[in-house]
């Protein structure tokens, strides 16, 4: 017998980060944080006095961006992301009117206000670009944010992950999330024997990216008790993927159930909530407590054209503690000091352009 098979499940979640998409869709007001133009203004003012210093980019601390007006909204977004519902819709940013230093620089600053960005691949980019590379997940160590395909929901490698959007695609391509604790809540009430199974270590491919030392895949449950606080990290394409690795276990016929009845819960319109980018829109997501998926999409056919996103991986001081075995996959439990992902030979940049 497992030993989770007898597990006592944490009780349901209560609370901010415990809710359904579709009370939520009918109060977008609620969940907007439309920009001011004092903020933006402030914001650019402090970005272009960086920039006129000709510094690097990867040298910016958050000193530069220190204003109490900044502070205190950036402040306010990290507190919803941790202990409120779990994520920030802002929009507003004036893109339109920047070049591209000036829109990394003040996504790059705003990232450095909420905490520390960490590494998204193994090239070591603290500033990532979610745009279609052409590139196909047949290939094992293609991420699928390189293509045009579905991501499906999950999470990423980091406490909080940010979406800034520069231009959209022809059609498709909508942002989704879903609340784990409400998916936790409806397990809990319906099919708890399938929660149970959960909370066992699951084999989750690391597709090729593989930390000094590490093996191929790392063993991690979807649902972690710690400290009094519930997370989440699930990745079920990677789950899925590990089979084609020697020396990962197969999941049992309960462990699939158990993943098949997570993902119709995730899918299900009543309980996630979608939400279309404009330029402009910033996006931050809990990992923890949130998963979340980008839709298929068209792109057009003009390069100057696609479909173009900045993402963020950022460690957020005073974020939850974590269990040691989130250790294989964010490095570290340190709070301030976890999650993305380093190699061999990695080197920090903060990239201007896809690569």
């Amino acid at each position: 017998m497992n030993q989770t098979a007898t597990l006592d499940l944490p009780a349901p979640i209560t609370g901010a980060s415990a809710w359904r998409g579709a009370d939520l869709q009918q109060h977008p007001e609620s969940w907007i944080d439309t920009l001011d133009q004092c903020f933006i203004t402030t914001l650019s003012d402090r970005i272009d006095s960086f920039l006129a210093r000709n510094r690097p980019l990867a040298d910016m601390v958050r000193g530069d961006l220190d204003h109490p007006m900044l502070t205190a909204r950036t402040g306010d977004w990290c507190s919803t992301l941790l202990s409120g519902r779990g994520f920030v819709l802002a929009r507003g940013l004036p893109i339109h009117d920047w070049d591209m230093r000036k829109i990394a620089a003040v996504w790059y600053g705003l990232g450095l206000l909420m905490g520390v960005p960490r590494s998204q691949n193994a090239h070591g980019h603290l500033l990532g670009h979610v745009r279609d590379l052409g590139l196909s997940t047949d290939d094992p160590k293609v991420r699928i944010y390189q293509t045009t395909e579905r991501q499906t929901f999950h999470t990423d490698s980091c406490d909080v992950v940010g979406l800034l959007c520069l231009k959209t695609s022809r059609t498709g391509g909508e942002s989704a999330i879903v609340s784990s604790m409400q998916i936790y809540n409806e397990m809990h009430r319906d099919c708890p024997e399938l929660l149970r199974a959960l909370f066992n270590s699951f084999p989750t491919d690391r597709r090729g990216e593989i930390p000094p030392g590490k093996k191929a895949w790392f063993d991690i449950p979807v649902f972690n008790h710690h400290a009094g606080h519930l997370s989440v990290i699930y990745a079920r394409r990677y789950i899925t993927s590990s089979a084609r690795l020697e020396g990962p276990r197969r999941l049992s016929d309960l462990e699939v159930a158990a993943l098949d009845r997570f993902d119709e819960l995730a899918n299900d319109p009543a309980m996630h909530l979608k939400m279309e980018f404009r330029p402009g829109d910033i996006q931050f997501v809990h990992n923890h407590t949130i998963l979340h998926d980008r839709l298929a999409y068209e792109d057009w056919p003009e390069p100057e054209r696609k479909r173009h996103l900045l993402r963020l991986w950022l460690a957020i001081p005073g974020a939850r503690p974590l269990p040691d075995v989130y250790a294989e996959r964010y490095g570290s439990t340190t709070i301030g000091d976890r999650g993305g992902i380093l190699v061999d030979g990695t080197q920090l940049t903060v990239p201007l352009e896809a690569v």
